[in-house]
């Protein structure tokens, strides 16, 4: 058991997903994130810090005395690039010097399957160590995490794993999450297993539920020990009632990144013009 895990962007989706699931008797964790977060409930045992992960000096007193990173904080979605420059690839590098300098010796980083977003899907499921085409400036950044993360295990000797999160919700919103989903609980279970693992070294996991529909491998998340229990298809056939099956051309279908492929995603051209 992990014993006071610090996880960053607690705010967010997947950070307030993770709050109480995360959460176990002899375990305390230190929620960080430049937004409010909730206070303490009674008999909860966790630790709220306001800091940006873009503060080297905060995050330096944030990764004292914490066992492992679960690396969340950042943008969700694409914003310009200096946004995404300065929070998601330089506070990537300053969470990743934090432990570093802290001692501690294995930090979860939030990837994205837009990391690898302009791959188009093949006939089988697209392997964890798929080569980066990043589709956004967000998926970048996710690209950058990585390869920070791939440096800071090499170098000195840290466990670092990249999770590629598929859409981590409570339930699938569209057509293509019945593809990409990870649900809350299985997001958790992964969690556990990559905080377990012995000795990973730097790992590239897909992270997906057990998806009757999945597009991505299992393959090294399930080496690390990671045991999904749950299948976007329970809710196929309320969103199919909903919103049908889009045409099999359309970038929902074709590309792994789905609509981020596609010209409403164009940041360049929406700041800089032609």
């Amino acid at each position: 058991m992990t014993a006071r895990i610090l996880i960053t962007g607690a705010a967010g989706t997947v950070g307030t997903l993770m709050r109480t699931r995360l959460a176990a008797p002899d375990r305390v964790l230190r929620l960080l994130d430049i937004a409010p977060l909730p206070a303490a409930e009674d008999g909860e045992r966790v630790e709220v810090v306001t800091a940006s992960v873009t503060d080297q000096a905060a995050m330096d007193a944030a990764c004292e005395g914490v066992d492992a990173v679960i690396h969340l904080g950042g943008h969700s979605l694409e914003r310009p690039w200096a946004d995404i420059l300065d929070v998601n690839i330089n506070g990537t590098h300053v969470v990743l010097e934090a432990a570093r300098r802290a001692g501690v010796g294995r930090v979860l980083l939030a990837s994205s399957n837009h990391a690898v977003g302009y791959h188009r899907r093949g006939d089988g499921e697209a392997p964890d160590y798929l080569f980066p085409q990043p589709d956004t400036y967000y998926g970048v950044s996710k690209v950058a995490m990585e390869g920070l993360g791939s440096l800071y295990a090499s170098r000195y000797g840290m466990d670092v794993v990249a999770v590629r999160i598929g859409s981590c919700f409570e339930k699938p919103r569209d057509f293509r999450m019945l593809s990409t989903w990870l649900s809350p609980d299985d997001a958790a279970r992964l969690f556990e297993a990559c905080l377990a693992a012995p000795s990973p070294g730097f790992r590239v996991v897909w992270g997906v539920s057990a998806n009757t529909r999945r597009w991505f491998s299992l393959t090294e998340a399930e080496a690390l020990g990671y045991k999904p229990e749950d299948d976007s298809e329970v809710y196929a056939e309320e969103i199919l009632a909903a919103g049908g099956e889009p045409p099999a051309d359309s970038a929902a279908r074709v590309y792994l990144g789905g609509a981020w492929c596609t010209p409403d995603f164009d940041t360049a051209v929406k700041e800089h013009g032609r």
